[in-house]
């Protein structure tokens, strides 16, 4: 990982596990939390300023408008050298809704893929020219073989843990490289009222693992570990079984 002195930017700086990884990585260093409604991220800027940061900011960034990207990274910029980038926003989105609402199936598959793919095509430009820093992009064991229960959210973490794998590859050599975080249920906001999957985490756990990755200069990491060999076990299951199988 880069040296103590960089700056952390939390992109989604209001994401539970944005917030933990950035408290794990703030010490010693300038945290930047970007977000929609960045005046109300009080909370989220005292807990990592406890953590240790020696300054914690806050920018208006919305995933969304993505001709706006630039923009923010450019006002990123005046806070100093990005040391590691934390792409941590993304919705769930309401399945059912999605399948017979076009613009909401869309809504997810903006937010959760082309998004994140144009905040990492612009990241990775000028961490280039920059010469160091890391990406750490959050993608899901959902994308890795897609059920029918959360097929569209699952799609576009299917599209993201792609580019990011591929992006990777590209950085090889570059000075930049790229952690892919793949969790499987995490228990928090965004599923709050939702029965917990097997194997399930917390931020904080997650946020442990993708610190502990970074720190030993891992490419990705599986959030519990036990369910990369659970998952490449379940790519072998016959699709009847498949696609009856819940979240």
């Amino acid at each position: 990982m880069s040296g103590p002195g960089g700056t952390v930017v939390v992109f989604g700086g209001r994401s539970e596990i944005g917030v933990e990884v950035a408290a794990r990585l703030g010490p010693g260093r300038t945290v930047v939390l970007a977000a929609r409604r960045a005046g109300d991220l009080a909370d989220e800027c005292a807990a990592v300023r406890a953590a240790g940061a020696t300054a914690v900011h806050t920018v208006e960034f919305d995933a969304d408008a993505v001709d706006g990207h630039a923009a923010v990274l450019d006002r990123i910029a005046a806070f100093g050298p990005i040391d590691v980038a934390v792409l941590a926003f993304g919705i769930l989105g309401d399945q059912a809704r999605a399948e017979t609402e076009v613009a909401h199936a869309v809504s997810i598959v903006h937010t959760d893929y082309v998004a994140q793919v144009a905040l990492l095509t612009e990241l990775a430009q000028r961490l280039r020219v920059q010469g160091h820093g890391r990406l750490v992009v959050f993608s899901s064991v959902a994308g890795w073989r897609v059920r029918r229960a959360n097929y569209v959210y699952g799609s576009a973490k299917a599209g993201l843990d792609g580019f990011a794998s591929g992006l990777a590859d590209a950085l090889h050599g570059s000075g930049v490289s790229l952690l892919l975080v793949r969790p499987g249920f995490v228990i928090g906001r965004m599923t709050e009222g939702m029965r917990p999957a097997p194997f399930s985490s917390t931020p904080p756990q997650v946020a442990e693992a993708t610190v502990r990755a970074l720190q030993r200069g891992r490419g990705e990491v599986w959030v519990p570990a036990l369910l990369r060999p659970v998952f490449f076990g379940m790519r072998l299951l016959p699709r009847a079984i498949w696609r009856r199988l819940p979240r």
